[in-house]
């Protein structure tokens, strides 16, 4: 088995998703890209479909200029030609119909290629967002004890609308545009002199350049929008999730204040945007207008030379304002895509982000069909390199016994759960498993074989059944029953209006906390696992309550490897052994008449609970120190 004498902590970082990864916008095309091509049939048959309905767009002022020609006759010499009987309608009816099929193909090959790019477009969405939300899962618990949710949340949220937002703009507007520039722009250079085109292109030109150094000197406007937009949003979010804190201090002023001061910053934010947008809007329609009257002028002064006709000056019109069509929202699309790129950045730096806590290359699969002995050996571990929570920890829990630990807070007890889960790897030292270390098995494989009830028990949003049955997905209605009446909740179920399809609130907050604790019991009854940890599970009981579930926690722990912790000492007396820890060692073990024999820190704490002068605090008593009632 290979060593792991020394494994460094990772240095916390902020789990506020950076604004940028330092990628350049074509790193960011190129991770999406093959997201894309796993639907590379459709994206071809759209780009198919979109130079189609680009002919077509450009067939249509061509087609206008032959109806204009043709009339022009008819309309000087009706009465001539009239008189020798020609069909004044027959052309100009084919120029018509050939009018209208080419509009109606811009519109059906537009459609279809929206229509067959949709399933590439959804599904890259799709699959980004899913995998994002797997490597979240897949990151460490310090990443989530840092992270800010509403703000990331967002970010997120962005991120997948950004997808959509930078194809849309991208391949229906950007690339249609360039396909359509270069038409005309070999049209006007074909049929015409060559100042039509030079007029154009330098227009188009001069048009661009403006639009992306403006929007290049907006972004920053923008960025700061989004950021605090973004703390807005998280503040607001943070603020709800602690409803019963904001109400226990009376702050819901101050709350507000605070949320209105990032509002206000906001809407400073937002107006510095909407002038120097209202800047480049003016500015743009400037550059457009001094190229059409160029180039209608020198269109103009060819019908008056004879050397076009009215048809040419209407189909350049027509080809003018087809291009700057487009070209009014090129700021915006050039932005909206830009802040796509950002977005998706964001996302993909979040999906970058490296594991702290993976799976070795070939690491085993736990299979248990018995209780297994799990070891601590010399176990040295730290969330911060400048405080040292256990300080080479050695115990052993045999298989099928109960160890309990006990300690004042802070003490490193709850400390071990984590370890043992594998939400942090230690410094250095060992975890074993029947003499494997955890490191060497798979996370999925080790936790599935592990049930905790922990102290503080969140619950999702869902019915009691949804979170009773969470711990084992698959479970019946009457497993899911037998477990609620194992952790004597069943009767309080049964008496409300909808029984297990009672909603619990946002973290079950429509529970009390003791109602709560006997959900995350049930839960974990009903996985059944070989190895149990319960941390301070019946904390929030009342004393009948609890004593009632201790005798069947009790049972439920007969043949299975447990670990206890707890601050009642009166919860742990028939454990195997008992460890008390102090400052991340451990300063005495023993079952617990062996402790009270020594008469020591275990006898001194199981004589302050027993007088109950310290029945439901640590014991330091922080209630006496303060020099409060108790």
């Amino acid at each position: 088995m290979r060593s792991f004498a020394a494994h460094p902590t990772p240095t916390p970082t902020s789990a506020a998703v950076p604004s940028t990864s330092g990628k350049s916008d074509l790193d960011v095309l190129k991770r999406l890209l093959p997201y894309l091509w796993a639907y590379k049939v459709r994206v071809i048959l759209a780009l198919s479909f979109m130079v189609c309905a680009k002919l077509a767009n450009v067939g249509v002022p061509l087609v206008l200029k032959e109806l204009i020609d043709a009339m022009t006759p008819h309309v000087a010499n009706a009465n001539a030609q009239q008189a020798e009987g020609v069909p004044l309608l027959m052309v100009p009816f084919a120029l018509l119909l050939a009018y209208g099929l080419l509009r109606l193909s811009v519109s059906g090959f537009t459609e279809l290629r929206e229509l067959v790019f949709a399933k590439a477009t959804q599904g890259a969405a799709r699959q980004i967002a899913l995998q994002t939300f797997d490597h979240l899962h897949g990151l460490s618990l310090r990443f989530h004890l840092e992270r800010q949710t509403g703000g990331m949340t967002r970010d997120i949220e962005r991120g997948v609308r950004g997808i959509e937002s930078l194809i849309s703009y991208s391949l229906y507007s950007i690339v249609p545009t360039l396909i359509e520039v270069v038409l005309v722009l070999s049209i006007l250079s074909y049929r015409y002199d060559a100042w039509f085109a030079v007029i154009t292109l330098f227009a188009l030109v001069f048009y661009i350049v403006f639009t992306v150094k403006v929007t290049q000197w907006r972004t920053h406007f923008r960025k700061q929008v989004n950021e605090l937009d973004s703390m807005a949003h998280t503040r607001a979010v943070d603020s709800l999730l602690n409803y019963e804190t904001v109400k226990y201090f009376n702050n819901e002023a101050f709350e507000s204040k605070r949320y209105d001061q990032s509002l206000n910053q906001l809407r400073v934010a937002r107006l510095k945007a909407q002038t120097s947008l209202s800047l480049l809007n003016t500015g743009q329609q400037l550059i457009i207008a001094v190229a059409l009257v160029g180039v209608l002028y020198r269109a103009t002064q060819g019908v008056v030379d004879g050397r076009m006709t009215l048809g040419d000056l209407v189909m350049i019109n027509a080809f003018m304002i087809q291009l700057y069509i487009p070209l009014n929202f090129l700021g915006v699309i050039y932005r909206e895509i830009k802040q796509s790129l950002t977005d998706l950045d964001k996302m993909f730096t979040l999906l970058e982000r490296e594991r702290e806590i993976s799976d070795v290359p070939h690491a085993r699969e736990l299979a248990l069909l018995t209780p297994p002995r799990v070891t601590f050996r010399d176990v040295h571990f730290s969330y911060d390199p400048s405080r040292e929570i256990l300080k080479g920890l050695s115990f052993e829990i045999p298989p099928g016994q109960t160890v309990a630990v006990v300690g004042a807070s802070g003490s490193g007890k709850s400390t071990l759960a984590r370890l043992l889960y594998r939400f942090y790897d230690v410094q250095s030292g060992h975890i074993e498993i029947n003499g494997v270390d955890v490191r060497e098995l798979k996370q999925s494989s080790l936790r599935r074989h592990i049930g905790i009830v922990p102290q503080d028990t969140v619950l999702f949003n869902d019915t009691i059944r949804y979170n009773i049955a969470y711990g084992q997905v698959q479970a019946t209605s009457e497993q899911v029953i037998q477990a609620a009446k194992s952790a004597h909740i069943h009767d309080f179920i049964a008496q409300t209006a909808l029984g297990y399809e009672t909603q619990v609130g946002e973290r079950g907050l429509k529970l009390s906390g003791g109602e709560k604790q006997r959900v995350a019991i049930a839960r974990t009854l009903l996985k059944n696992p070989p190895i149990l940890i319960f941390d301070e599970a019946t904390s929030a009981l009342d004393s009948a309550n609890e004593r009632t579930i201790q005798a069947e926690l009790r049972g439920v722990a007969q043949n299975k490897t447990t670990l206890v912790i707890a601050h009642r000492l009166s919860t742990i007396v028939s454990a195997h052994e008992i460890l008390v820890m102090a400052h991340g060692e451990i300063v005495e073990r023993g079952s617990h008449d062996k402790l009270l024999a020594l008469n020591g820190k275990y006898a001194s704490m199981w004589a302050l609970q027993q007088s109950g002068a310290d029945a439901d605090a640590d014991a330091d008593g922080p209630l006496a120190a303060l020099g409060l009632p108790q």
